[in-house]
């Protein structure tokens, strides 16, 4: 113990040490530029990490001795992988786990960017088991998660405040998506997006050598070898706008079903109750469904890059009923079975209690519905030979757009995958329309419905995000003196009025419910007339509060609302049973929030 606390005094001495050495000789600008390239690094690393850890797993299911004895069960792998991360959730990590994304998005609104520690190795670990073993799920998500909680902790062991926390979450997110995609610009547009992250020019420069070090890194271990090949063989033309507008209507339409269809299937599974009976159900009918619909094995990319190349025999081949490619019909049929279930899929994977994202099979659902168009259209007008390669890779930037509601970042990604921007007008018109008509209808994108309810506070919105990180316990103030209503005026005067400084008096049930007030200025013309001390009572003094503020479900929004319509400078504050907590005053928290206010815009 005591060679334990030498190392720690002595770790602790060293850092104060270079915090000194750092603040005279080191500008925060330059500090954050070089903790992004290292964040940047680190999430190119982690990137790297997740991918080779799945594909390991993956090739030893597949390609070992395991292959000869076990390969036709196939289908009973997904629920030994979300077996096996249950358990090593439960024994190992002994904490929860749950998605990437909105976790992130949860810290930067709720726990002021600090993530736990354990996120920093949770998701390496559990999700590509469970996708190694075929769970229909993504790795973005659980790799921007484990970046964003290594920068997130990295600033907090370096005391680094909100803003400067918030630039190392972003930078780590940026630096994920960069390194598995090799797209820079697409990475700093997630942040923008998803992350809804402020980018002035002085977060941008960071952000920029985050994304830039990671693709670096990735291109060192990985070489040039891209996660989806595509390379244009059709030229876009004019007379296809209208299809594309289609295809925008039709990606909206799928976005809307991918996210309905998530939640209504993690609702039902969930109203199992037990983990156990989930993680059964759940892995068995996504066994069931693997095995009538292989594709929906896995994460899906092998699929997409087969439909990019146009081989959907590919496809076709690993159903259990072969039929040849060229019989159209039954190829859109078995498209939209996968279009239709990959959601399921997912759904199942991630409600039973595997870890996982929900980019890649965005994509996935997005780059089929595009070829299946294409085929019907061509179907039905013979004459018409719409590329489905073109119209699978622009559905996925409707997907994305959709259901992740970010369509800048939809652009650019299928921008870099392809290379050059002969698609850009089709990819504009598609992400456009599908992100607008996903909005008006869903409101919210996939990550922020997970939330649990909480709608996410973007932290480009200045004000309602310091408002929103303004905590009331911080401001709650409890000194008042409460009375009773079956007290006489004496009897306030001399255990309420003499003893407090304040000049208003709660009024509380035998249950401690508040019921109403005594202000000072209610008993100043009778407090010195002592023939009233037994005559009068709290009860006729009292009056309603012109308001009152529910903790847990009154924001600093409907706070402020409150004080602006009353034009009262102290609120009373109850709990949802009505149980009297303290006041909130009006000044003290205009006081807090521009502090919080000052902590987002210094530089």
């Amino acid at each position: 113990m005591k060679r334990a606390d030498s190392i720690r005094h002595y770790i602790n001495r060293k850092l104060y040490e270079f915090y000194k050495w750092r603040y005279q000789h080191i500008s925060n600008e330059s500090y954050m530029a070089v903790l992004s390239i290292l964040v940047g690094i680190v999430s190119g690393l982690v990137a790297v990490t997740i991918k080779n850890l799945t594909h390991f797993i993956e090739y030893f299911l597949h390609e070992t001795f395991i292959r000869d004895f076990f390969f036709s069960w196939y289908f009973i792998f997904p629920l030994i992988g979300i077996g096996i991360t249950i358990l090593i959730i439960r024994y190992i990590i002994k904490h929860e786990v749950d998605d990437g994304i909105p976790v992130i998005l949860l810290s930067i609104a709720k726990f002021k960017s600090l993530i736990p520690s354990y996120h920093t190795f949770a998701s390496l670990i559990t999700a590509p088991v469970t996708v190694g073993f075929g769970g229909s799920a993504g790795l973005e998500g659980p790799s921007a998660l484990t970046g964003g909680a290594i920068g997130s902790n990295l600033a907090r062991l370096l005391h680094l405040n909100i803003k400067q926390r918030n630039l190392l979450i972003a930078a780590a997110a940026a630096g994920t998506f960069s390194s598995i995609f090799k797209a820079p610009v697409a990475g700093i547009l997630f942040v923008m997006e998803v992350l809804s992250f402020d980018l002035t020019m002085t977060a941008m420069i960071p952000l920029i050598l985050a994304s830039v070090s990671a693709v670096l890194t990735s291109y060192f271990f990985l070489g040039k070898d891209i996660l989806l090949h595509f390379r244009l063989m059709h030229n876009y033309k004019l007379s296809e706008v209208p299809f594309y507008i289609l295809l925008g209507l039709t990606s909206a339409t799928t976005s809307i079903y991918f996210i309905r269809m998530y939640f209504a299937t993690g609702k039902w599974l969930k109203q199992l109750g037990s983990r156990t009976y989930r993680w059964l159900v759940g892995g068995i009918l996504l066994g069931v469904l693997t095995f009538s619909l292989p594709p929906l094995y896995g994460e899906g990319y092998d699929g997409i890059n087969h439909l990019l190349q146009g081989d959907v025999q590919y496809i076709v081949n690993n159903f259990p009923v072969a039929f040849d490619a060229n019989m159209t019909h039954f190829v859109i049929a078995a498209l939209v079975l996968l279009v239709t279930f990959k959601v399921v899929g997912l759904s199942l994977t991630l409600h039973a209690g595997g870890i996982g994202g929900v980019f890649a099979p965005s994509m996935f659902t997005g780059a089929l519905s595009g070829y299946v168009l294409a085929l019907l259209l061509n179907a039905v007008f013979p004459g018409l030979q719409l590329p489905p390669e073109n119209f699978a890779l622009v559905g996925m930037a409707g997907a994305i757009a959709g259901i992740i509601q970010a369509p800048l970042m939809a652009v650019f990604l299928i921008m870099e995958i392809t290379g050059g921007q002969e698609l850009i007008v089709p990819l504009m018109i598609v992400a456009a329309l599908s992100y607008l008509i996903s909005k008006r209808t869903v409101k919210y994108s996939l990550y922020t419905m997970q939330l649990r309810g909480r709608s996410f506070i973007p932290t480009h919105d200045k004000d309602k995000f310091a408002g929103y990180m303004v905590e009331f316990d911080r401001v709650l103030e409890t000194d008042f003196i409460p009375v009773n209503p079956a007290m006489s005026l004496g009897e306030m005067l001399k255990t309420a009025v003499v003893k407090s400084k304040r000049n208003l008096y709660p009024v509380l049930d035998n249950d401690g419910s508040f019921i109403g007030l005594v202000s000072l200025d209610d008993i100043r013309t009778i407090m010195f007339n002592r023939e009233k001390y037994n005559k009068i009572f709290v009860r006729d003094l009292m009056h309603k509060a012109p308001q009152v503020v529910i903790r847990n479900r009154d924001d600093f929004q409907s706070v402020m609302k409150k004080f602006q319509q009353t034009g009262a400078w102290n609120l009373p504050v109850i709990d949802h049973e009505g149980h009297y907590l303290g006041f909130i005053s009006k000044s003290k928290l205009l006081s807090i929030y521009r502090k919080k206010l000052l902590e987002l815009t210094s530089e």
